[in-house]
């Protein structure tokens, strides 16, 4: 397997998983790995759902950091154990979340939009009555709006990662529709020095294509992107490294002859 670090990994520690971070990285020395980057969610002003109050995914840094360098140590000589964090970006939080960033000694920082508008599109109940397409242009507006308002994370994780929720998914979404604001956003990310993430989290929805799609990946690589991160965004160890030969070969597809890991903020290119 020519990918040897997942760069998206989430456990008890973030509010969506159960996983034990132990158990994380015993799956990622099964899988062949040799570094793993755990990600753990952070979503500042998150609406109240059916799963609970929004509060439930304000990360506990302290505890986290705590288990991580516990295993970082246990595991010493055979994985890599990164410290990073997947912020949930909205433009009027932003302030909250550059104290976070800057706040601790993160390896790597994803840079995400889980909400729309301040509501979490993951819920059915949120597309009734509204036009599927029109969501996901509003969608990408508002990552764009995220990416020129924000300079606190590395790479903008699963672009467009509305698509998985979307009532018709797949079927509706054709990204030349929106050829116009993606190249804005993915202008936006090569200007800032900013990377893409290539997301293979979408096989647990079953659907066809990674975050973001090859015709998003393609026109990242033609712009000049080279900052490639992969991540299977894992929340149980049987996830870890899914799909990773797939990318590699997706990856590969779309004109990236390296993809990358960080470590204390900074890019390090890895051949595929």
């Amino acid at each position: 397997m020519p990918i040897k670090a997942d760069c998206h990994l989430h456990t008890h520690h973030s509010a969506d998983s159960t996983a034990a971070m132990e158990d994380m990285i015993k799956a990622g020395i099964e899988a062949g790995l040799d570094t793993m980057c755990f990600t753990e969610h952070n979503d500042f002003q998150y609406p109240l759902t059916e799963e609970g109050p929004g509060d439930r995914w304000i990360l506990n840094v302290d505890s986290y950091l705590y288990e991580l360098l516990s295993l970082r140590e246990k595991y010493d000589g055979r994985m890599k154990i990164l410290f990073g964090i997947e912020i949930g970006l909205q433009t009027f939080c932003m302030r909250e979340n550059a104290i976070l960033a800057k706040g601790h000694d993160f390896d790597f920082i994803i840079g995400s939009s889980h909400l729309l508008g301040g509501e979490d599109p993951y819920y059915p109940a949120y597309w009734e009555g509204k036009d599927e397409k029109a969501v996901i242009r509003s969608y990408f507006e508002e990552e764009l709006l995220n990416i020129k308002k924000s300079s606190i994370f590395d790479v903008y994780g699963h672009l467009d990662y509305i698509v998985r929720y979307a009532p018709n998914r797949e079927s509706v979404y054709q990204p030349a529709d929106y050829a116009d604001v993606i190249d804005e956003i993915l202008h936006a990310l090569i200007d800032r020095e900013k990377g893409l993430e290539l997301n293979t989290g979408s096989l647990k929805s079953g659907m066809a294509e990674f975050h973001p799609c090859k015709a998003i990946l393609k026109r990242y690589r033609e712009l000049g992107g080279e900052l490639l991160t992969i991540g299977s965004d894992a929340h149980v160890p049987e996830r870890v490294a899914q799909g990773f030969a797939d990318a590699a070969a997706v990856a590969k597809e779309c004109g990236f002859d390296y993809y990358t890991i960080y470590e204390k903020r900074t890019p390090e290119f890895r051949k595929l």
